[in-house]
């Protein structure tokens, strides 16, 4: 079979390549250093008839094949990754589920202006623990009258905050795995919905990627994406369709950093000849033409299948993984072809081996692909017997670990700031004593951090962190974005760890690389305006309210005048709640003394937490002895029994 594109094919080609060299290739290492979003570019690319290739042309499209939309994503990528992924995630992420599973009102309001590129369209699945396990997913939609209510936070979203239409995942039935979560239309503009600031990312950083935040936001009910329950199954289609783009993502940074390899192997002149004529380089230069070149059919193939209708998941797996591994072997080629010169900012081979890695690892980490392969050709492994019939295991706890989570949410904010105080100081807190604002954070033994909250006020942030005897840090965006503190006071995961005793989260959400930077800290302090903040279900103590308003009490009940010295740290034990006695009777295992609680169940056994000791299957054992069910006894505690 001869297989070859066709004349419209290479047409379009030819012109987004024109496009790609003249408009993008000027500015395109501006927008890196500059982590800028090129808003002036994706209008022009919608004005070019690029941003929906393979939609209808009723609905603003092109009405082109899905090979057109591939060959569209490369020849942007083989100029800007980050481009030709803003193209990516727009079309097969933020625009699939819309064009394939909306109603016709749907489709009609949503789909036209983003099929004709007057609207930017995004995809929020990720989160801090439903990565590639999108079975963990935490957000949830409550159904109330003719609105659902979203709750909770999605990370690591391309497009985010640009675009102007989310397709958002959340659970609407909780407890029942995937096939409890739902996909809905949401806006930008509705009210409680956040973004965190776009991410300094290692690559593709003229692509905007940034965190969404629900707070109770209102989603008319008719922004139902299909039905209840069928999220997960929409997710999984939508990704199988956008392995295309990023493998077509992958083929364009390779194809680019090659032709800038074998040009400048022909100009560079080493021991009296051309690089290209040394053997050792025109062999690497063939592998590297031959490895774009198999990737490039197996782009276009599933590229074919997804246009004839046909199952293509296997197909774009294999694409997505081979194409991803191949443009890290070429990129890292071309560099080496480069020596010292490749290595420098400001030359293509150097942007296009940054911008390469991501793509063995968003949608759907090549582990993954790897997996879906495994499961197409050798098929799935059975999985092994066992007690509780495959019940879903105990969810993952907070990423701090257990907290007293004791919020103070009352209408009189002094009355809060009474109540925290009273329980820091019975918790062994001394507020006459402090150390200085620029203790480093990793010395300190307390620390307020300056969150978004703040809008900026460093004044008031450095009184509060006076007042509570503490050094002043901060979250990522106000050190790296903002630049009102120096790195050195960012505390996460990827900044400084903070492991003293007392936490204070002033005006901070709790982005997830926030909170394992302070998951050893003894106590955690939030303060935040949302509710529903991802830091309240990581604190010990927490004041819902604006920090600009809390802050002053704070410091009026703690004073800032000078405190004595701190003395040498100690580090406190780690308050945890008390344990009250279970709801139900405890059983215990004649065999070893084991406790089957059915408040907390048997994770060992795939025993959902809630299920009562008669309710378990009679072929139930200890997971600790192996004693049958029959071999334990009951065992009852006093209804007002508090125990550690």
């Amino acid at each position: 079979m001869l297989y070859k594109t066709t004349e419209a094919h290479e047409a379009l080609r030819k012109k987004v390549r024109e496009f790609a060299e003249t408009v993008i290739a000027p500015v395109a290492f501006e927008l890196d250093q500059e982590n800028k979003y090129p808003e002036d570019i994706v209008a022009q690319m919608a004005d070019l008839g690029i941003m929906g290739i393979p939609y209808d042309k009723e609905y603003g499209g092109a009405g082109e094949d899905i090979i057109s939309y591939a060959i569209a994503v490369e020849e942007l990528s083989r100029v800007d990754g980050g481009i030709g992924v803003i193209l990516s995630a727009h079309t097969s992420l933020g625009t699939y589920p819309i064009a394939h599973y909306g109603t016709e009102e749907q489709k009609q309001k949503y789909l036209t202006p983003l099929a004709k590129g007057e609207k930017v369209g995004a995809f929020g699945l990720t989160e801090t623990n439903a990565g590639s396990d999108a079975g963990e997913t935490e957000t949830t939609a409550v159904l109330e009258g003719d609105h659902y209510i979203l709750n909770g936070q999605k990370i690591f979203i391309t497009n985010a905050p640009a675009a102007e239409t989310y397709v958002v995942f959340a659970v609407t039935t909780p407890d029942i795995g995937t096939h409890g979560i739902s996909a809905f239309i949401v806006e930008k503009d509705f009210e409680g919905f956040t973004f965190s600031d776009h991410y300094d990312k290692l690559g593709i950083r003229s692509s905007t990627t940034a965190e969404l935040h629900f707070n109770n936001v209102k989603v008319p009910k008719e922004n139902l994406l299909g039905k209840e329950g069928k999220g997960f199954n929409i997710a999984m289609s939508t990704l199988d369709g956008g392995r295309i783009g990023i493998a077509a993502q992958a083929l364009g940074i390779a194809q680019g950093a090659y032709e800038h390899a074998l040009a400048y192997s022909k100009e560079r002149i080493q021991f009296g000849q051309p690089l290209a004529a040394n053997q050792g380089i025109s062999f690497k230069l063939a592998d590297m033409y031959t490895k774009i070149d198999a990737a490039r059919l197996l782009v276009y193939r599933a590229a074919e299948m997804k246009a004839s209708g046909e199952r293509y998941s296997l197909e774009a797996a294999e694409a997505k993984m081979f194409a991803s591994d191949m443009a890290l072997e070429v990129v890292n080629d071309a560099l080496q072809i480069y020596g010292g010169s490749g290595y420098m900012k400001g030359m293509e081979v150097e942007r296009a081996y940054r911008d390469a890695k991501i793509t063995t690892i968003y949608e759907g980490t090549n582990e993954i692909q790897r997996i879906v392969i495994a499961a197409n050709t050798i098929g799935k492994a059975a999985k092994a017997s066992g007690g509780g019939g495959g019940k879903k295991k105990a969810g993952k706890g907070p990423i701090t670990g257990i907290r007293k989570k004791e919020i103070f949410d009352s209408d009189d904010q002094a009355e809060n700031v009474k109540n925290l105080i009273a329980a820091l100081e019975k918790d062994g807190y001394d507020f006459s004593v402090g150390i200085d604002l620029d203790t480093p954070i990793i010395d300190a033994e307390r620390v307020v951090s300056m969150g978004k909250g703040f809008n900026g006020n460093l004044e008031l942030a450095k009184d509060l962190a006076r007042a509570f005897g503490a050094a002043i840090g901060s979250s990522r965006p106000v050190a790296e974005t903002d630049k009102i503190l120096p790195i050195n006071r960012y505390v996460g995961m990827s900044g400084q760890k903070f492991r003293g005793n007392l936490y204070v989260a002033a005006g901070i959400s709790g982005a997830g690389q926030h909170l394992k930077g302070i998951k050893d800290a003894a106590t955690i302090v939030a303060i935040n305006n949302a509710p529903n903040a991802m830091i309240f279900k990581n604190c010990d103590y927490g004041i819902v309210g604006d920090i600009e308003e809390v802050a002053p009490l704070i410091i009026e009940a703690l004073g800032t005048e000078d405190k004595d010295p701190a003395p040498e740290m100690v580090k406190m034990k780690r308050q945890k709640p008390r344990k009250t006695a279970p709801k139900d009777d405890i059983y215990v295992c004649q065999g070893c003394g084991y406790e089957y609680n059915p408040e907390k169940g048997d994770e060992e056994n795939e025993i959902e937490e809630g299920t009562p000791f008669d309710k378990l299957p009679e072929e139930y054992i200890c997971p600790k002895c192996g004693e049958e069910k029959d071999n334990f006894i009951k065992v009852s505690f006093p209804e007002d029994r508090t125990f550690k």
